[in-house]
Parts: structure tokens; C-alpha cells; sequence
């Protein structure tokens, strides 16, 4: 489905990822894992456009992504939801909401995915007429998942989508992450607690000081000595 070849990215004469190669297969949970500052966001970000591809390839369902602009992407059901969400705070909640279906297919269903995204996050259905910004940070972050879902894309690309939660919000976001996927949207995402993302996810990667060093299974990765000392703890 997704399939990143050769990826480098420079911002101006700073080198920030090299050589990365990753994939995300139909159906998957991905996790990209890594310390802050390993350049998962630029991956991402250089998934969908927002910052320039120095060298290497993107492809997302069989199409070449070089030189195709962010708002074609996301028409080919590639949607992105940015770190630290990113809502307007003084629009409404289904203001919010209606942004993230721009697309004209999106805009044909919208009633169809606003109860959609209303049935994955119940509690949006007391709070759409209430501004953005008055939200918990947890809710707001639900908000911005659920923005991101109603393009009804194929794969969902989320950066740090447990940041600063509550325990509660975590579990609740990775309930609805599971239950989407299982009606048949894959799923990418960064993170940097390893065990939480692994307990998630089909398969994960590894990225430190933008070098791709590991990837495998969750239990693969457990395993790997790097992990167990440097993230885990465990001599």
C-alpha cells in the first residue's frame, strides 16, 4: 500500500533522514518508533509533501507521489493528522470536522462520516456546537483523528497520537485505532513509548538520529538487545 524507498530529507543544509525505507501493507498497524528529534515527523511529513523529499521514492497504492501536491494525496486516501492537533480552536467541533472533508467524495458522503466519526468517539455527539478549544487536550485529540477520518481514507497516518494523554484518553484512542482498523483502514503512527506502541501494532520500526536501525514484529523488537537496554531498561 504505502512504500517509501531511499528517503532524505534536508532542512536548508541540515540532514535529517537518510536513506529510510519502510512499507505499510493493507490491513496494518505500523508503528514508527524513536527518541524525540529521530526525525519520525519529517518521515511523515515527507509521506504527504509538507516538506520536500531530497532523494528517494514514495509511492501510496501503486502511484508515484513525486511531485503530486498534499490535497492530491489525500484524494488518493492518504490522510495525515498532524502532531499536536492542529484544530481551530475557535470553530466549532463540526466545523472542525467538516474541514477534513474537502474532497469531493468526502463532501458527497459528509452526513455518512459525520456519523460515523460520532459513533467511533460518542461523546462528539454532545459537543459539536461547542468551540474547539474549550476541550481537554485528550478530546481535542480525538477531534483531530476523528477530522482525519472523515476523507474515509485508506491509510491513517497519525504523529505522537498519545502525547501528553491521560491513561483513560490513551486506552480510549487506542480502542477506536483498533476498531477502524478492523473495518479496514490501516493504520501508521509515531510514538516513542515502545511497549505501548508495540501493543498496538502489527509490525514496527525503529528510527534513531534519521537512520532506520530495526524493524520486526512487536516480539522482535522486544527482543532486540538495543531495545531492551536503551528503551526498555533492561541489562
Amino acid at each position: 500500500m504505502l512504500d517509501v524507498r531511499g528517503l532524505e530529507v534536508l532542512y536548508g543544509d541540515f540532514q535529517v533522514l537518510w536513506g529510510v525505507d519502510m512499507e505499510v501493507r493493507k490491513g496494518e498497524v505500523i508503528c514508527l518508533l524513536g527518541p524525540n528529534g529521530a526525525g519520525k515527523s519529517s518521515i511523515l511529513n515527507a509521506i504527504t509533501g509538507l516538506v520536500p523529499r531530497n532523494t528517494g521514492s514514495v509511492s501510496f497504492a501503486d502511484h508515484d507521489l513525486d511531485g503530486v501536491p498534499t490535497h492530491q494525496i489525500i484524494r488518493l486516501g492518504l490522510s495525515q493528522v498532524l502532531e499536536r492537533r492542529r484544530l481551530f480552536p475557535t470553530l466549532t467541533v463540526r466545523q472542525n470536522l467538516i474541514l477534513g472533508s474537502f474532497t469531493k467524495e468526502a463532501k458527497i458522503h459528509r452526513e455518512e462520516n459525520l456519523a460515523w466519526v460520532i459513533e467511533l468517539f460518542p461523546f462528539l455527539g454532545q459537543r459539536t456546537s461547542e468551540a474547539a478549544g474549550v476541550l481537554s487536550g485528550g478530546q481535542q485529540q480525538m477531534v483531530a483523528i476523528a477530522r482525519g477520518l472523515m476523507a474515509r481514507p485508506r491509510l491513517l497516518m497519525i504523529d505522537e497520537p498519545f502525547l501528553g494523554l491521560s491513561p483513560m484518553a490513551i486506552d480510549e484512542i487506542m480502542a477506536v485505532l483498533k476498531k477502524i482498523n478492523e473495518q479496514g483502514v490501516s493504520v501508521l503512527f509515531t510514538e516513542q513509548n515502545v511497549q505501548l506502541a508495540l501493543s498496538l501494532s502489527h509490525r514496527g520500526y525503529l528510527l534513531e538520529s534519521g537512520r532506520m536501525v530495526l524493524h520486526g514484529s512487536g516480539q522482535e523488537i522486544l527482543e532486540n538487545d538495543l531495545v531492551k537496554k536503551v528503551y526498555l531498561g533492561i541489562h
